[in-house]
This record gives C-alpha cells, sequence and structure tokens, in this order.
C-alpha cells in the first residue's frame, strides 16, 4: 500500500530534501573551511552525497507528476522553467559531488574558494526554483483537482 495517491503528493514530500541538504553541506563547507575542521567539511560532503540522491527523487517525481496533474497553460509554462531550474541544478551538485569525490574531499584554496562560489549560486538557484514550485502551487492551485476547487 502507498502512502500516497498521486505523484504530485510524492513530489511535494520528496522535494525539501535536496534544497535543505544542498544549503546544509554549503553552510557546514564554509564553515569546515573558516574553522579547519575537517569534521564541518565532512558533513558538508555528506550533506551534498544526500542532497544529490534526494534530488534524484524529487526530479523524477516532478517528472511523472508534470502529467498527472491539472494544470493550466501558465501554470505549464512556469512548470516547464522549474523543471529545467530543477534539473540543471541536480546536475551542477552531482558535478560538485564528482568534483569532491575525485579529488577525495581535498580542495586546495583555490578550487575551494571556486567549489564554494559555485554551491553558493547553487543554493540560491535553488531557492527560486522552489519559489516557482511554491508559485505554482499556492497561487494557481497546481495539483488540486478542478472539482476540489
Amino acid at each position: 500500500m502507498f502512502l500516497f495517491n498521486t505523484a504530485a503528493e510524492w513530489h511535494a514530500a520528496l522535494n525539501d530534501l535536496p534544497p535543505t541538504l544542498f544549503a546544509a553541506s554549503v553552510g557546514f563547507d564554509l564553515l569546515g573551511s573558516a574553522f579547519k575542521r575537517d569534521s564541518l567539511k565532512a558533513a558538508g560532503f555528506w550533506s551534498l552525497i544526500g542532497g544529490v540522491l534526494g534530488a534524484v527523487l524529487a526530479v523524477a517525481s516532478g517528472l511523472i507528476a508534470e502529467d498527472r496533474i491539472q494544470h493550466s497553460e501558465g501554470v505549464h509554462q512556469i512548470m516547464e522553467v522549474h523543471e529545467t531550474w530543477a534539473i540543471s541544478l541536480s546536475i551542477g551538485f552531482a558535478v560538485l559531488a564528482v568534483w569532491r569525490i575525485w579529488r577525495r574531499g581535498t580542495l586546495p584554496g583555490p578550487e575551494r574558494a571556486i567549489y564554494l562560489v559555485a554551491g553558493g549560486v547553487g543554493v540560491l538557484g535553488i531557492l527560486y526554483t522552489a519559489h516557482l514550485g511554491g508559485t505554482m502551487v499556492f497561487r494557481h492551485g497546481a495539483g488540486v483537482p478542478t472539482a476540489a476547487m
């Protein structure tokens, strides 16, 4: 038996995990760099890995939900932008994860700075993507059946 009835409900349950873990990853990495603490950098790494895995689930459930919810053409346009940003950012964070794995978690000064800036920009992108998702649901009622409205 499934806990949720629709793909949209699965997406709603899964979509908060990646942004939270990506933001935590960048935060832990900033603190780890500032205080020279390997434990914080390790927390940043594992948060990044969890975020990437969660992003795979969130994107997959969103792609399934896209074709299964009632929505207007206006919502569909927002949805396409939301989808593009979500997939692009997920790939970007996956690249950051591969980079860290390839470098075995040790990024020298200039690389670490580039990594942290890229992660910070990615987190800002995630906030925009979340804004688009919220706009679809809370301003336009995406996923709410017409009969319920």
